[in-house]
């Protein structure tokens, strides 16, 4: 596929590498098929930067048919990689109006029968790029793809904006999968315990570092320590003090020391559980 690419950063130099972590992480969500940068990172050179600092492999994240085909082939290419298969909540409407978002989630379900696929996602609920006439077609997807993450028997990533409310409606009315992650929790802290109770995991990006982001630092620390998961969603929400440089696995480190920081914990203590918490959700990489 022709990968997309990112645009409107300042500096678009890849930033040195972070100190390495003593204990391997994984990279929960990123979105390795975006090129980025002066000079864009090959799929290889991703994971090898990634791992050199400590990140044992990158969950590959999709949004869209010809994206989660990449993800798959990705995975298969390389032990490094799982992958993440859907439709992104604002390609639903795209996909409706064409008539083809049943066809479009029959590839997802195709796609997600390959042993490499470990999760649907991200699917969810997107109100602040989608106006309301478009956002049935939203919720059409949603519970499609919560149907498909059941029958697989896989992992479900929640891409959740300005909609907090109709996600957790939606997964209590039908039913969330036994494994549900929100995906760069955007939440506060009580939805942080609403959804801890509920039994699903939360997902904290680079922006858990930005100054306005005390919202998210309040969630995290609420967040039982089982449920917490690191991701980078690359190439976007690179963390402080990179932030608006190009964002990649590689850069984890200095997310996870930050989380560590907030929490009061030694950094080895968190990125044990971190694992830990990534391989009950996804399975094993090798």
């Amino acid at each position: 596929m022709q990968a997309r690419s990112s645009e409107g950063r300042k500096d678009l130099r890849y930033p040195s590498a972070p100190e390495p972590l003593a204990v391997a992480v994984y990279d929960n969500h990123a979105h390795l098929e975006i090129t980025d940068g002066i000079e864009p990172l090959s799929l290889g050179e991703q994971l090898d930067r990634a791992q050199a600092v400590g990140i044992a492999g990158v969950v590959q994240a999709s949004g869209d048919i010809e994206s989660s085909r990449w993800a798959v082939d990705a995975a298969a290419s390389d032990r490094r990689v799982l992958a993440a298969v859907a439709i992104h909540p604002n390609d639903a409407p795209a996909y409706a109006a064409e008539g083809r978002l049943g066809e479009a989630i029959a590839v997802i379900d195709e796609l997600a029968a390959h042993p490499r696929t470990r999760a649907i996602g991200e699917t969810g609920l997107d109100y602040f790029r989608t106006d309301e006439p478009r956002r049935p077609a939203q919720h059409e997807s949603f519970e499609a793809h919560i149907a498909l993450a059941k029958k697989h028997g896989i992992a479900m990533q929640i891409h959740d904006r300005d909609a907090h409310d109709d996600v957790l409606e939606t997964l209590r009315r039908v039913g969330a999968p036994e494994r549900t992650v929100f995906h760069c929790f955007s939440g506060d802290e009580a939805m942080a315990r609403i959804a801890a109770d509920a039994g699903y995991h939360l997902s904290f990006a680079g922006n858990v570092t930005f100054k306005n982001a005390q919202s998210l630092r309040d969630a995290l620390k609420v967040t039982p320590l089982d449920r917490i998961l690191v991701e980078t969603d690359a190439p976007f929400l690179t963390p402080v003090p990179l932030r608006g440089r190009p964002n990649a696995p590689y850069l984890v480190p200095i997310t996870v020391r930050f989380m560590a920081a907030e929490l009061g914990m030694d950094v080895d203590e968190l990125c044990a559980q971190l694992a830990a918490n990534t391989l009950a959700v996804y399975g094993a990489f090798d």
